[in-house]
């Protein structure tokens, strides 16, 4: 048996415990967009994984009280942009509730089924939704790639302590 250290000090589970672990765990920074009834929505996504090479899959998070869901639930197809260091004022506006995220100086534009596609983005997909599992108060939304465009340059925009960051050397 070997010794083990004390555990010190631990918090039980809650929002606050969750936030704060999360705050030091670096992740990239996306925007998903969609076709609204109203008009195009979308909103900064730190929670993008990549599911499934075969068929190609990605996931994201988004809260059922996020003013984007309703038309993220009723959409087919989504728009993934991947954010690079120079875009850290989009990711801040497609997180800002009430903003309106495709005023000036967001340049879009009307992407293969409609999707909104951002311009000057490190890689951009358009991904049909396969699926919606409940998930606490958000939903994870399952969504199978069906074109995009990696050809973008720079380096990817991170967010870390609550701040978008670049990469490091």
């Amino acid at each position: 048996m070997t010794a083990t250290p004390e555990l010190g000090a631990y918090q039980l589970a809650s929002p606050t415990l969750l936030r704060s672990t999360f705050r030091r765990h670096a992740a990239g920074v996306a925007v998903i967009t969609a076709r609204g009834d109203d008009g195009p929505v979308g909103f900064t996504a730190t929670s993008l994984t990549s599911v499934s090479a075969e068929p190609p899959m990605i996931s994201f998070g988004v809260g059922t009280g996020a003013s984007s869901w309703p038309a993220i639930a009723r959409t087919d197809h989504v728009g993934v942009h991947i954010l690079g260091e120079h875009q850290s004022e989009l990711a801040a506006t497609f997180a800002r509730s009430g903003a309106d995220r495709f005023a000036a100086p967001t340049v879009w534009r009307e992407g293969p089924e409609g999707v909104p596609v951002l311009d000057d983005v490190l890689a951009w997909l358009v991904c049909r939704i396969v699926g919606r599992v409940p998930a606490g108060d958000h939903r994870i939304v399952l969504a199978e790639v069906v074109l995009g465009d990696p050809s973008g340059a720079g380096r990817p925009l991170l967010y870390h302590q609550g701040r978008f960051n670049g990469l490091r050397d």
